[in-house]
């Protein structure tokens, strides 16, 4: 197919989780869409998939359809469909490591306890795609992490959201323009 770049945000499909801390990839993925001036249509490979040029570069969105710890059958499935090498796939997905809005773009690395990042390295045989993680900070004194993830964000958070989420999606258009290190040294906190 080319020069495409495959983004992938991650999340649980429907309502019940789109205010989570856990669906920030879908959040930004649904922002990039409205800026690409398109709408997610089911693809074979359980996944939403939006095909086009965001920021003048090609690239295809995807929304897997799976719940997060099984998002890497529908990446698969995706980059085989279009013929992208993991090498040309970006992640967007949430992070306790970082605090709430901090913003940071890698290459490779270990998940970091992240089950949909588990999933996709599996699934495509490589830790060596980009990533985009989004802070969400950690629970609040001994609440279990999987349960803070799953729910929506506070109040405070939710003030600043859309303009962190703006942030996140800035930063992936820059990554599909101006590559990697670019997107690093203008975004990462």
């Amino acid at each position: 197919m080319g020069d495409v770049t495959v983004v992938v945000g991650l999340g649980n499909p429907g309502p019940t989780y789109s205010g989570n801390r856990h669906n920030v990839g879908f959040m930004v993925l649904d922002l990039l869409a409205e800026r690409a001036g398109g709408k997610f249509r089911a693809h074979k490979g359980r996944a939403d998939v939006l095909e086009g040029r965001l920021a003048g570069s090609r690239a295809v969105l995807v929304k897997p359809r799976s719940y997060m710890n099984l998002s890497g059958g529908a990446v698969a499935s995706v980059l085989s469909f279009f013929s992208v090498p993991a090498d040309q796939l970006l992640v967007v997905h949430d992070d306790l490591d970082l605090p709430y809005g901090a913003l940071r773009l890698k290459r490779g690395g270990g998940e970091g306890g992240h089950n949909g990042l588990k999933s996709i390295s599996q699934s495509v045989g490589t830790r060596e795609y980009g990533r985009a993680r989004f802070g969400i900070g950690r629970p609040p004194g001994r609440q279990d992490p999987a349960d803070y993830v799953l729910r929506d964000f506070g109040g405070a958070e939710r003030k600043e959201l859309a303009l962190n989420v703006d942030r996140a999606a800035d930063a992936v258009e820059t990554f599909l323009t101006r590559g990697l290190e670019a997107a690093q040294n203008e975004f990462n906190d």
